[in-house]
């Protein structure tokens, strides 16, 4: 990791106003969080918020390769297998998560910047802010199917609001999503070339009138994706809607993880990909995501996030968190043993016990505000 993993400025505008930008600064490991980063992060954001001068937040990351890759989950399988802090896991997701809601809570407007790949808890940071960016080298995903967690940093939010069935098919599928799927699935606003990244700050340092902010950020916006937009490709999620609305069609989880299955034989890679994320990814991860979406259709955000603190805490102290990470990610064999073989084999109340909480006392994330100023 660099040396200053998170770099902030202040760029002068107009009428006195500044411009905060918090660049995510860890392109040797994809901009992946780590639990050093979060909290600073967190405190310059909301100070950001607070400063009446702080017209607007840029937040983008370094490198050309990834906006943030999601958490560093080496680090939290060295917590769960005892080669490190054991206390890292706890920590780390308790303050990822204060951290996506807080983007959601900005009253400042906030201009992610979602150059490269946007995945796992990248996701969660990009899809909180007000103002999403995508570029030609976008690609959005979450696939913890295949590390045996499932989509976080509240993605129970904004999973439910994909039209359909879409956001259930992407969710156990680990399906990748390109700029034209995003901006279709209603997870990004914007689409502009990721070389007019410096003339879009500048334009935001030429705003005269922020009487009202977020209309004035989203005009620069607009009209950078009109000037200068991105090159994008065909949207799979729109190729391929029927597919996943017919494959997704069951009453059921099991008849649901059928459908999509039964895309692997697919002429189409990317629907095959899926299918084999599926088809290989961990059994509990597939209730998980089916109860997830499910029954957390009507939550408030607030609630959402509390929700997942739970699962992702219950899902450390499961055994197939750590084995996915390790074999995915450690030794890299690609062979993970599940703790059940398939969907069909895992208990009810195996999976119940995800949704309690793994803490005596009141939750960690009980002063979450719930609405947005």
């Amino acid at each position: 990791m660099t040396e200053t993993a998170i770099v902030f400025e202040e760029i002068a505008s107009t009428n006195g106003k500044r411009i905060g930008r918090a660049t995510i600064n860890n392109p040797g490991a994809l901009n992946a969080l780590t639990l050093d980063m979060l909290d600073p992060l967190h405190k310059q954001l909301t100070a950001w918020d607070t400063d009446a001068e702080i017209a607007a937040i840029v937040l983008d990351a370094s490198g050309d390769k990834a906006f943030c890759a999601g958490g560093n989950i080496v680090a939290l399988y060295k917590g769960l297998t005892g080669q490190g802090d054991p206390d890292y896991p706890d920590r780390f997701f308790t303050l990822e998560y204060r951290l996506c809601h807080a983007i959601h809570m900005l009253a400042t407007p906030c201009i992610a910047w979602g150059h490269g790949l946007v995945m796992g808890g990248g996701m969660g940071v990009f899809s909180a802010a007000s103002h999403r960016v995508v570029t030609s080298a976008s690609t959005l995903s979450m696939p913890e199917i295949k590390i045996g967690l499932f989509p976080d940093c509240g993605a129970t939010w904004f999973f439910n609001r994909l039209p359909g069935r879409l956001g259930l098919f992407v969710a156990l599928g680990g399906a990748r999503l390109g700029a034209q799927d995003a901006l279709l699935a209603g997870l990004a606003d914007r689409a502009i070339d990721h070389d007019a990244k410096t003339q879009v700050i500048d334009a935001l340092t030429q705003i005269s009138d922020w009487a009202q902010p977020h209309a004035a950020v989203d005009r620069v916006l607009r009209q950078s994706a009109k000037e200068q937009p991105a090159e994008l490709g065909p949207s799979k999620l729109l190729e391929h809607a029927t597919t996943i609305r017919d494959a997704t069609d069951a009453a059921t989880l099991g008849g649901i993880v059928g459908g999509i299955r039964k895309l692997g034989d697919s002429n189409d890679p990317w629907l095959a990909e899926a299918a084999a994320n599926l088809d290989g990814g961990c059994p509990v991860t597939a209730h998980l995501i089916y109860r997830q979406l499910r029954h957390g259709r009507y939550l408030s955000l607030k609630q959402a996030v509390m929700r997942e603190l739970k699962m992702a805490l219950q899902c450390c102290r499961h055994p197939d968190f750590a084995e996915g990470v390790r074999a995915l990610l450690v030794d890299k064999d690609k062979t993970p043993h599940w703790h059940f073989e398939s969907v069909s084999a895992v208990p009810a109340d195996y999976v119940d016990a995800h949704f309690r909480p793994p803490w005596d006392g009141d939750h960690p994330l009980r002063d979450l505000p719930d609405v947005k100023p």
